[in-house]
């Protein structure tokens, strides 16, 4: 029986009913930054590469296509994985309604680097942080409201 050599490789992304999606951001559109980084970490954890989505814009923007493209990919059971927490977006609000959401649909979320790194939503203890950061949220903008409302009186 003559050996048989296998000369391609294929890369399986999805595993059972899941994949991993990996969403990249750089603030600035005119190339003077780069996703370079962000990919190979999303590489390295198992993000097959046409698994990810960038944006070339600033975080506290509405209209991301690339964001919303992930978040249109992503099904039951799928992980939106990011480099680091703020690369989703810098407003907490924002940040909170997103994973959220994926939560709704049972869908976990990851983040690899930075202060957000303890978040797996994938974990009971990363659930545990993001609901800490979500009711610290919170908290703050009752705190806002209320200073509002005594500036009003």
């Amino acid at each position: 029986m003559p050996d048989r050599q296998f000369r391609t490789c294929h890369v399986i992304d999805r595993l059972g009913d899941s994949m991993q999606i990996g969403y990249m951001r750089v603030s600035k559109a005119d190339e003077s930054q780069s996703t370079d980084l962000q990919r190979d970490a999303l590489r390295a954890v198992g993000v097959a590469t046409r698994r990810l989505y960038e944006d070339r814009a600033s975080g506290r923007l509405d209209a991301r296509p690339g964001l919303d493209a992930a978040l249109k990919a992503l099904r039951r059971g799928d992980t939106l994985i990011v480099w680091k927490l703020d690369r989703l977006g810098r407003d907490l609000r924002h940040l909170i309604n997103v994973v959220h959401d994926l939560s709704t649909r049972s869908i976990g979320f990851k983040v690899l680097t930075g202060h957000g790194a303890s978040i797996d939503t994938t974990t009971s203890a990363g659930k545990l942080v993001f609901g800490i950061f979500a009711s610290l949220a919170e908290f703050e903008r009752d705190l806002i409201s209320e200073r509002t409302k005594a500036g009003l009186a």
